[in-house]
């Protein structure tokens, strides 16, 4: 369970707190199990944050992704996560695109969709992201079967430890 569990306690417990801000995407969706039914039941917005599962959901991620000396993504990726990305990813491709144009469209209006998020911070790197990110806030959510069946890609895994 990757759900914050000191999230979760806040929100229940502390009257201070009026918005959260949580790792949410289509492999880690923990937070929509316990801590997102409990935002919305107390009032609380919640940023979703690495959309992209840190690059691993736009399709960038393969086999032998070299990233620069001091880039945080070398740990990240190493070994062979690269390949287990990729992997999960081309099973999600094909699902995902039935109501998305793109990857990141796809995983963007994943985390929309979820009634408790008010907004989603992606990462941008050139303006064609920022562009591209931003057309997704047209309120077209996925639908509620495609929702189910990207239940079945949820990835529970920490590459942060």
């Amino acid at each position: 369970d990757h759900e914050p569990e000191s999230a979760l306690e806040a929100v229940r417990h502390v009257d201070l707190v009026g918005v959260v801000q949580v790792i949410y995407n289509i492999f880690d969706q923990s937070p929509g199990e316990r801590l997102y039914p409990a935002c919305r039941e107390r009032n609380i917005g919640v940023i979703a944050r690495v959309p992209f599962d840190e690059g691993g959901l736009t399709g960038a991620i393969a086999p032998g992704v070299a990233f620069p000396p001091g880039d945080w993504r070398r740990r990240y990726f190493r070994g062979d996560r690269p390949a287990q990305v990729a992997a999960r990813v081309e099973k999600l491709k094909p699902v995902l695109l039935r109501e998305a144009s793109t990857l990141t469209e796809g995983a963007l209006r994943f985390c929309l969709s979820h009634p408790a998020v008010s907004a989603v911070i992606p990462g941008m790197r050139k303006m064609e992201h920022a562009r591209e990110n931003c057309a997704v806030s047209d309120g077209r959510l996925l639908s509620p079967e495609l929702l189910a069946e990207l239940k079945e890609h949820a990835w529970p895994r920490n590459f942060y430890e």
